[in-house]
């Protein structure tokens, strides 16, 4: 699992240009002798074939990264960036980024004013992503338009792994390399079984953008039952403990509700036969389960619930994370281990006699 999450936290993916993360992903899945399609937008799929008489599930994850693109380059060779995705401008002063070109990556930093300069009333002062630059080295626009710096450039965060202290890993894009790498793991597993419901495997596109990437994956699908593994808010930490009680190192999670609350009227509501069903299986393995509530955070799975005639029973899954969306989010590896287990476990109790009736 760490190797797995240490390799993809290290690819750049932002959401619309994800090719190399999914490329490392085939990787895996033809070395675990998988199948795969990819589709016109770049979502990447594998059917596992199982019972036709029982209900379809898809299990999903996405591999996008939010960050940035570039918007203009000024003529002292300063890059200055547009946000793409949920980026907190308080969080982004003196980082390092990654300006992916077609000649090649690029290392650069977000300027952040000198502080013998800064007055008084500058020091508690958060500035807008539009005031900020990058500063790449180049001392033209000339300069940095022959390296490649063009105007639609993606940058992302510098990408960096930092191993801490109990298991616990630190970088960049967790959210969600994490899924990535569980979702190849349950993949592997799910070769070997020998019995079970057909799973669709989908590591999706465009999350953090429009949440609507995976749409065509699931259209192809066409499941009964959808699962998607996300972060969970870690809510341990001073600052977040009136949020929850869901904590690092507590084990997977479910989403009970999720509601976007900023202009999005949506979120999920879980279909009850899949808490039942995640609920008894971790009883029963042993396993603990922590229960996430909260408003301010979306996933794609609330657009798939309402695809089909009869809708798509929806469960979001997930590891507790600490510091969403920074340059540095941390999660504990047997966090992720133990989430593998829990829906390995799941979906050998999925038969045809599974209920998703809500009489």
């Amino acid at each position: 699992m760490k190797d797995i999450l240490t390799e993809l936290m290290l690819i750049p993916g932002l959401s619309g240009h994800e090719a190399r993360v999914a490329t490392a992903i085939r990787v895996h899945l033809d070395r675990m002798g998988l199948a795969h399609h990819t589709d016109r937008l770049g979502n990447v799929s594998v059917i596992l074939p199982g019972d036709p008489s029982g209900p379809c599930v898809m299990i999903f994850t996405h591999m996008d990264q939010l960050g940035f693109v570039v918007r203009k380059v000024e003529d002292d060779g300063l890059i200055r960036l547009e946000r793409l995705g949920g980026v907190p401008e308080r969080a982004l002063a003196a980082q390092g980024v990654l300006i992916c070109t077609d000649m090649g990556d690029l290392p650069g930093v977000i300027a952040n004013k000198s502080h013998h300069a800064t007055g008084a009333d500058e020091k508690y002062k958060v500035l807008p992503y539009a005031d900020l630059y990058v500063d790449a080295g180049f001392a033209s626009k000339a300069q940095a338009t022959a390296a490649g710096v063009l105007i639609g450039t993606p940058v992302t965060y510098l990408p960096r792994v930092i191993d801490l202290a109990g298991g616990r890993v630190a970088g960049t894009s967790v959210d969600d390399r994490a899924g990535c790498a569980v979702l190849l793991a349950l993949a592997e597993r799910l070769a070997r079984r020998t019995r079970g419901p057909t799973v669709h495997l989908v590591w999706s596109v465009q999350e953090e953008f429009n949440l609507r990437g995976v749409l065509p994956a699931a259209t192809r699908a066409a499941p009964d039952i959808a699962l998607q593994i996300d972060l969970l808010l870690a809510c341990d930490t001073p600052d977040m403990a009136a949020r929850g009680d869901v904590a690092l190192g507590g084990g997977p999670g479910i989403s009970l509700y999720s509601f976007h609350g900023r202009g999005t009227l949506n979120g999920v509501i879980p279909h009850p036969a899949l808490v039942r069903l995640m609920e008894q299986t971790a009883q029963d393995e042993g396993l603990p389960l922590q229960r996430s509530a909260h408003t301010g955070a979306l996933t794609d799975l609330s657009y798939i619930q309402f695809m089909g005639r009869d809708g798509v029973a929806c469960l979001d899954v997930g590891f507790p994370m600490r510091y969403s969306h920074s340059a540095l989010e941390v999660v504990d590896l047997a966090d992720l281990v133990q989430l593998t287990t829990l829906l390995d476990a799941a979906l050998a109790r999925i038969g045809p006699d599974f209920d998703l009736g809500r009489t």
